[in-house]
């Protein structure tokens, strides 16, 4: 999907149906501060809408979202002033995917190309994720000195613990048959094309539901259990807080924008 819109999100309505569309394609769609403000706010409004059934969240040049923007997170800080600020961060992290996953609308990823670190959380907060073939997933925050705090429970959640815990060690990237294989998507289609299409197919299928039995049924799949023990959201922010503050992260947020190895990784033979 392109679009040339200025805004970091874009919302399409089309009767029940919205559409939000991450727009910061010369980024991948990474999350900065306007785009996670502007999409708190739509997902804010549909917590209270009756008359919307279903959320698509996709991203624009052909990429779904490569997760935060580095060159926020990294940018000089007093300590003091850089620990709070990522404190708060990862704390609105928690709360969004946890809106997400709780919405009375049927939510769909539907992810061409990148979906990285926070961006993975987004797919796995959907109710069904659909990809096309040459999407790619990774839990990269490790190699930047940082842990993948708000997403690693929603990825075990959707893969299992053991997957989830390897690919958040690993942080290798893994291609569509591979996310498949282990449950991170529900679908692969050939190309963006088949997924569009495979898209308006499934928005079909769940128009067919009533609107309140929808809801209800995902407030009882929320019954069955919560995602996120109640004492994580903290102690993960906590450390992210931590991490993202500390001379690991420094090092490695500045080795990916130099596109060198960090000096904790072997020099390659």
């Amino acid at each position: 999907m392109t679009a040339t819109d200025e805004a970091p999100l874009l919302v399409r309505r089309h009767g029940a149906v919205v559409r939000a569309i991450l727009n910061r394609p010369a980024r991948r769609n990474a999350m900065n501060a306007e785009m996670v403000e502007q999409l708190d706010a739509l997902l804010a409004g549909l917590a209270e809408d009756r008359t919307a059934r279903v959320l698509v969240i996709s991203g624009a040049g052909g990429h779904f979202c490569a997760g935060l923007d580095l060159t926020e997170a990294g940018a000089p800080l007093p300590p003091e002033e850089k620990l709070a600020r990522q404190l708060s961060r990862n704390r609105r992290t928690a709360a969004r995917l946890a809106t997400i996953a709780t919405l009375p609308q049927v939510v769909i990823a539907e992810v061409e190309g990148s979906a990285f670190a926070g961006g993975l959380g987004l797919v796995c907060a959907a109710d069904i994720a659909l990809a096309s073939g040459e999407a790619r997933f990774a839990a990269p925050e490790v190699r930047r000195g940082l842990v993948p705090a708000q997403i690693l429970p929603w990825l075990a959640h959707r893969m299992g613990r053991s997957q989830a815990g390897r690919l958040v060690l690993q942080s290798a990237t893994i291609d569509a048959p591979h996310a498949l294989a282990t449950g991170l998507v529900h679908e692969v289609l050939p190309d963006a094309a088949a997924l569009a299409a495979r898209t308006a197919t499934l928005v079909a299928d769940v128009l067919q539901g009533a609107p309140g039995a929808l809801a209800e049924t995902k407030a009882l799949l929320a019954a069955l259990g919560d995602a996120v023990p109640g004492h994580y959201a903290e102690a993960g922010a906590q450390a992210f807080a931590r991490c993202a503050a500390g001379g690991e992260a420094e090092e490695g947020i500045a080795a990916f924008k130099a596109r060198r190895q960090p000096t904790w990784a072997p020099v390659p033979a």
